[in-house]
């Protein structure tokens, strides 16, 4: 299986299944001497981690980290960065209905047929298990992008959304499971998340983001430009169907004339339309997008589907799963973006070199 690794020269490379022994990872190309606080890395996984409210999956994971090699006395050496999360809660029995069922819109059917045998439980490589390791990789490039400020929270879940009069305060996000910015709506989108888990049904939602201090000057024209980067790496999350960033599809339906963002003297501008990003390259500007989360596939109730040998079966979902991922998403999408930005940071510093 190729493409277990992220970015160019800040590389994160995971491995691991959802219930083997560990998950975990190598990061290579952070500079040396970066100091790390491995209680913050934990608190960046415990946002992630199950089992940390009744809205999300109910699987009891510590999801503690391991570092094996790269840190020394407290900075990072320059070299490999190795850890693991080890797998402590374990339920394969919760799968076996399903080890020759395909269950409809998962990745069961397609890994089947590109590599003629899959891991079943908890949807093994193909689980989103596997995105703490780059919750790890996102803490430890925070880490040395302390001057610029990553804030992911909860716009929506189905159709409740926020609205341009609801009033946005972060700090908020951490106050409530659902992890939205607006504690009325927050409220609102717990019960529905609570309603949609009792009868047995999931549903989506989306992580907005903003990304404060970008210098400007990130970002390569043509093929690595910063948004198509962005785009990569968020389109990459498990149950990612959408990425926009600044106005985004609402921009197709404007005029040149009012999406146009025009300069104050000091380069910055007077709206941001362009959402941080012009020609592929950061402006200096905020930079702001929003990431679009399906419905979780496995479901409590029974659906029509097939097995393996194309037969048409019944299936209803067992185990734990998360009704709606994106308050647990929120950490991931701030992650893979610390992990863009970092990149394209030594990517300049090689430039100017």
């Amino acid at each position: 299986m190729a493409g277990n690794s992220f970015g160019t020269i800040f590389k994160v490379t995971t491995f691991g299944e959802s219930h083997g022994k560990a998950i975990g990872g190598i990061i290579d190309g952070c500079p040396s001497g970066v100091e790390i606080d491995l209680e913050a890395i934990q608190n960046e996984l415990n946002r992630r981690k199950p089992g940390q409210s009744r809205i999300v999956t109910q699987r009891k994971e510590p999801d503690t980290v391991e570092f094996l090699s790269g840190i020394f006395e407290g900075k990072t050496t320059g070299t490999s960065i190795g850890f693991v999360i080890e797998n402590t809660n374990q339920k394969s029995k919760d799968y076996g209905h399903i080890k020759d069922v395909y269950r409809p819109s998962h990745a069961d059917y397609t890994y089947d047929q590109k590599y003629g045998n899959r891991d079943y439980r908890g949807g093994g490589r193909s689980s989103a298990r596997e995105t703490a390791c780059r919750v790890v990789a996102g803490a430890v490039a925070k880490q040395f992008l302390t001057s610029i400020q990553f804030q992911a929270y909860v716009s929506s879940v189905g159709k409740i959304q926020l609205e341009e009069t609801d009033a946005i305060d972060f700090a908020e996000i951490e106050k409530n499971p659902v992890r939205c910015p607006n504690a009325e709506k927050a409220s609102e989108m717990e019960t529905y998340i609570k309603q949609i888990r009792k009868e047995g049904d999931t549903v989506g939602g989306v992580v907005s983001c903003v990304i404060k201090n970008v210098p400007v000057g990130l970002g390569e024209p043509v093929f690595d430009k910063l948004h198509a980067q962005l785009g990569k790496a968020m389109l990459s999350i498990n149950a990612v169907k959408g990425f926009e960033y600044g106005s985004g599809f609402e921009g197709a339906q404007m005029r040149g004339s009012e999406h146009n963002d025009h300069f104050n003297e000091d380069g910055s501008t007077k709206t941001n339309f362009s959402g941080g990003v012009q020609g592929g390259i950061s402006n200096g500007m905020d930079i702001h997008f929003k990431v679009a989360f399906k419905p979780v596939a496995t479901l409590m109730q029974k659906q029509e589907t097939i097995n393996s040998q194309g037969e048409k079966v019944e299936m209803e979902g067992k185990g734990r799963h998360d009704p709606c991922v994106v308050p647990r998403a929120v950490p991931i999408v701030e992650a893979m973006a610390a992990l863009v930005i970092a990149d394209f940071l030594l990517i300049n510093r090689t430039t100017k070199a």
